[in-house]
């Protein structure tokens, strides 16, 4: 949509990218406050990371491919669940390829115009996770808001 024709509303379409681990709750409570604020649509977004590809057979390909996407299923429907059940208009989807590339890319074919994202406190370079976020927060054309997820060390 050309910005010409936007709402002046901020935040009426929120890009919630999920890994699926127990600590990204505190990004979807995030995300659902502001969602519920703004009276906001949420696209809760699994990405298949294929890097993890390059040193699989190609016969293990297809299985893993199975298992990961049976991940991003159940980590999109748990997160969206949580949205529904506080109110939130919510769509999920699934993408593969580089977790920081998909997440940008769809931030344009969703329309949204913030990223809610977690990102774990630490040494960036060996988390995946933190160098994602890094990534988004250089690249992505939108705000993008991370919440630090607080694990058991």
């Amino acid at each position: 949509m050309p910005e010409s024709e936007r709402s002046t509303e901020m935040f009426e379409r929120i890009l919630l990218p999920t890994d699926g681990a127990d600590s990204m709750d505190a990004v979807v409570r995030t995300a659902a406050d502001i969602a519920d604020r703004r009276d906001a649509a949420v696209h809760v977004l699994y990405v298949i990371d294929d890097r993890a590809f390059l040193t699989l057979d190609d016969e293990m390909k297809d299985e893993v491919l199975s298992e990961l996407t049976g991940e991003g299923e159940a980590a999109t429907d748990r997160a969206a669940t949580r949205l529904r059940e506080a109110g939130i208009d919510v769509t999920t989807g699934i993408r593969q390829g580089d977790p920081a590339d998909e997440i940008v890319s769809c931030v344009g074919s969703a329309d949204a115009d913030l990223v809610a994202m977690g990102t774990r406190r630490g040494d960036y370079a060996n988390s995946m996770v933190g160098s994602v976020s890094q990534e988004v927060v250089a690249r992505a054309p939108v705000p993008v808001l991370t919440v630090n997820l607080v694990t058991e060390e």
